[in-house]
Formats: structure tokens, C-alpha cells, sequence
């Protein structure tokens, strides 16, 4: 009987121990799900991940996408990713940090991708979300628009869209709204 009382003692004073030399931090399983997702990324090469707060904070993190093709070929995009805790049963809130002309994105940055709202399910990833902000600019979606005026727009006159996404991305005026600078180095086409 002593012995086993020697041992929990022992075993007490490790655990102790442990605490002074500080504990590593317990991950929910929401950490362990995105460390696993980021570990697997595929990324496009038109996209570009970071982690501004470093790499001890892996739940907010940043993408950039600079298109290779379609209205906004020469442009950088920057998207903020902030995943909760309970990731992947609900999604990441995604916003768009570049102020950009586009139907799918508002003036605030707020992103409509059907991924991110009702057509979530826990088996998507954040690839699966990188995917369809890539998609997003090569296929504006007109029929689900968070900027009805840049919709109406791309669906009435697509020259005059070009127009204004090549103004905006130009640091300029579109109607009201200045968009700044989003192209980068030499994108005349």
C-alpha cells in the first residue's frame, strides 16, 4: 500500500512540475481539423496563403489570389479566413480585405460563395473554399450577387463591366465608390 501511495505522489509532483515549465496548449478539434486541412493544402498557383499573427495562430489566417485570367487578370486579392472552434461543423468567415468590383463580393468585402453559407457541410475543406474564390473570379456568378449594380452590369453590358473592373482595379471611381490600386506590376493587355 505505501508504494502505491509513493507513486500517486510521484506522479502528483510531475504533474506539477509540468505546469511550472508551462503546458502545451490542448488543440479542439477544430484546431486539429484545420492543422490537418493546411497541412494538405493544394494550392493553385495563382494563390498565396499567410499567417499574420504567426504560426502559433493558425485559425486566422490570410489568402491571396491573383488571377491569371478573365476581368481581373493583373489584380491581387486579399481574403481573411478566421475559423472557429467548431470548424469544420460550421465554415470559416471569409471576407474580402481588396476593395473589388465584383458581383459576388460587396464594397465591404462580404463574400457570397454558396460554400460558405447553406451549402456548407463538414466534409469540405479549405481547399475546397480557396477553389471557389478562385472561381469566383474567372466565372462571376450574375444570378446570386451581393453588388446587384455590378451584376446588372455584367449582365446587360459585359464591355462596360470590363470597363469598371479595369477602372477599379486601376485605383479610380466606379459610380460612388473609389476602389484603390489592386493591380500589380504590368498587367496591360
Amino acid at each position: 500500500m505505501i508504494n502505491l501511495f509513493k507513486i500517486k505522489g510521484q506522479k502528483k509532483e510531475e504533474a506539477a512540475n509540468a505546469l511550472n515549465r508551462g503546458t502545451v496548449k490542448k488543440q479542439s478539434a477544430g484546431e486539429l481539423r484545420l492543422n490537418k486541412d493546411i497541412s494538405e493544402l493544394n494550392l493553385p498557383n495563382t494563390t498565396t496563403i499567410s499567417f499574420p499573427n504567426g504560426k502559433d495562430d493558425l485559425m486566422n489566417f490570410e489568402i491571396s489570389i491573383r488571377p491569371d485570367e478573365g476581368y481581373y487578370f493583373g489584380g491581387i486579392f486579399t481574403f481573411t479566413f478566421q475559423v472557429s472552434p467548431s470548424y469544420p461543423h460550421e465554415p470559416p468567415k471569409v471576407k474580402c480585405k481588396t476593395k473589388v468590383y465584383h458581383p459576388n463580393i460587396d464594397l465591404e468585402g462580404n463574400v457570397c460563395l454558396n460554400i460558405l453559407r447553406e451549402d456548407w457541410k463538414p466534409v469540405l475543406n479549405i481547399n475546397t473554399i480557396i477553389y471557389g474564390l478562385n472561381l469566383l473570379f474567372s466565372q462571376p456568378n450574375d444570378e446570386d450577387p451581393l453588388n446587384h449594380e455590378a451584376a446588372a452590369v455584367l449582365r446587360e453590358n459585359p464591355k462596360l463591366f470590363e470597363s469598371n473592373v479595369r477602372r477599379a482595379m486601376s485605383g479610380g471611381y466606379v459610380g460612388q465608390a473609389f476602389f484603390p490600386r489592386c493591380l500589380v506590376g504590368s498587367t496591360a493587355r
